[in-house]
């Protein structure tokens, strides 16, 4: 009779400790965004800070992607 109070107790206790809830880190405060800083796309390795060689790099990967230029 014991044991199964001790084991309903610890079910409950268990069931309980689940239902907590964590905290959450909070990146945005008073305006502003706390997380790190976005670099643009073209500020990479490949492209080296040149936005140009970046949009002409896009456009071309968009031509490749245009069905109807592919099929002519």
């Amino acid at each position: 009779m014991i044991a199964r109070v001790v084991l309903l107790a610890g079910a409950a206790a268990l069931v309980l400790a689940a239902c907590g809830e964590r905290p959450q880190v909070i990146e945005y405060k008073q305006g502003e965004y706390q997380g790190k800083p976005d670099k643009p796309a073209w500020d990479s390795a490949k492209f080296n800070g040149d936005r140009a060689a970046w949009e002409a790099a896009i456009k071309q990967r968009n031509q490749n992607q245009n069905e109807y230029r592919r099929t002519n």
